[in-house]
């Protein structure tokens, strides 16, 4: 569960800082980008509540982030822009965006919108978001199966996905063979020592292909683990 409420995504640090203190003052625990290189990272670090992204950021505009976050999260994204034409407004809407705040506005109004936005949202769903698991750069995607990495992604097999959502789990500790064929295999079987090891060797390989090298490690006659 999330302990942020509102992620900020603005490059103005006056208004971002006015826009922070307003939503701390009601109670809310915020947020706020650090690098506007890498914004979809830390909007997943963060699992914020809500999201207040301005269009016109540095490299890439709020429309491009809003659109990289929904493949993600379905965490709602109120835009704050200068911007108010027609054309603004439905290319928010299309991209995955919940509402729009044309600049300037009142701390007030702001508040309002937040404050309404929230209710809507979490009153009627309590799962708004798309399980993910995060290990630095790497992406689990629970509900689509596949495995991001920088600008690359992989679809995974049924094992090969258990395998990862298994170790990611545990990381940082070592998980048991017996263990993991014993999640894998759902079975009374006997499921040889030898099958699992297949399989770990072509997710290993698969991994490879988008750059993922020697991060599931082999700890002889004891596990895997993935740091």
């Amino acid at each position: 569960m999330s302990n942020v409420d509102v992620f900020i995504i603005e490059d103005d640090q006056a208004l971002c800082r006015e826009i922070s203190i307003a939503l701390t003052k009601w109670g809310y625990q915020v947020t706020e980008v650090n690098d506007f290189e890498h914004i979809t990272k830390e909007v997943l670090e963060a699992h914020p509540r809500l999201i207040l992204m301005d269009v016109n950021l540095p490299s890439f505009d709020g429309f491009y982030w809003c659109q990289n976050i929904r493949k993600f999260l379905k965490v709602p994204i109120l835009f704050i822009s200068s911007r108010d034409s027609d054309m603004d407004l439905i290319l928010s809407v299309n991209v995955g965006g919940d509402d729009y705040l044309t600049k300037p506005f009142s701390p007030q109004v702001l508040v309002a919108k937040v404050q309404a936005i929230l209710r809507r949202t979490y009153s009627y769903n309590t799962d708004v978001s798309l399980d993910v698991i995060q290990c630095g750069d790497v992406i689990l995607h629970m509900a689509k199966g596949k495995i991001y990495y920088k600008q690359e992604q992989l679809e995974l097999t049924k094992n090969e996905f258990k395998i990862l959502h298994i170790l990611l789990k545990k990381q940082g500790t070592i998980v048991k063979r017996e263990k993991i064929i014993e999640e894998l295999w759902d079975t009374d079987e006997f499921i040889s020592e030898n099958t699992l090891t297949v399989n770990m060797n072509r997710l290993r390989k698969k991994l490879e292909q988008i750059g993922i090298i020697d991060w599931i490690i082999t700890k002889k006659a004891q596990g895997y683990m993935i740091i």
